[in-house]
């Protein structure tokens, strides 16, 4: 996730946000998500998109014990969080800067059996992309990443990187701007792109992408 600096005063829809901590409970567990709005903007928040992932994955509709997973603009590192407690191996993705506070986010809210599992790594869309196997991944995880239209090119290159044929890519994001909507037609030109679940309640909806497979001709 980009980082935006703190701004005093935000509209109270946002005070939220602005709260030291987050509570939950997945995957049979409480988590406790630490918040720092002020020092790191938007990376250091938990925001809808976050939750309403975790809440798909719960629901079981993704296999994830034993498989390879990748969380991309981690931010606070929820979504990771749960998908180890649910039983992936998870890489946990964000720019240098955030590196530290998602650490402790991670290592604070997992038992330590679990450590090995979850790696936290940088990873900066479409630069570096060598040091992540190709397709190396069984599913690729996004919360509320899509929404600047300059990471927009980089975000699908590194989309397609990480994806083998059978990668599942989770995306969950709410279609404020022609611009999301965008994002979607141009991801729809690379992958194959449907709309698995929607929270009326956040607004959120999630999208499942996979690789189009080469056409045969018959």
């Amino acid at each position: 996730m980009a980082l935006v600096p703190y701004v005093e005063n935000v509209v109270p829809a946002l005070s939220k946000l602005q709260n030291s901590s987050a509570r939950f409970h997945f995957a049979s567990h409480d988590i406790r998500i630490a918040q720092d709005w002020r020092k790191h903007g938007v990376a250091a928040v938990v925001w809808d998109a976050a939750v309403v992932m975790c809440m798909y994955l719960e629901l079981g509709q993704v296999e994830l014990k034993g498989k390879v997973s990748i969380e991309l603009g981690a931010g606070t590192g929820l979504v990771g969080i749960v998908a180890a407690l649910l039983g992936s191996k998870v890489t946990i993705t964000d720019r240098k800067s955030a590196l530290d506070f998602l650490s402790a986010n991670v290592k604070g809210n997992l038992p330590s059996d679990l450590w090995e599992s979850v790696a936290m790594s940088e990873l900066s869309w479409g630069e570096g992309l060598d040091r992540y196997p190709a397709g190396g991944f069984d599913l690729v995880l996004g919360a509320d990443i899509v929404y600047l239209e300059d990471t927009f090119v980089p975000l699908i290159k590194t989309l397609q990187h990480l994806c083998a044929d059978a990668t599942v890519v989770l995306l969950a994001c709410r279609i404020r701007y022609e611009r999301d909507t965008n994002f979607l037609n141009m991801l729809r030109q690379q992958f194959t792109v449907e709309k698995v679940y929607y929270d009326k309640q956040r607004d959120i909806h999630i999208y499942k992408a996979w690789k189009q497979l080469p056409r045969s001709d018959l």
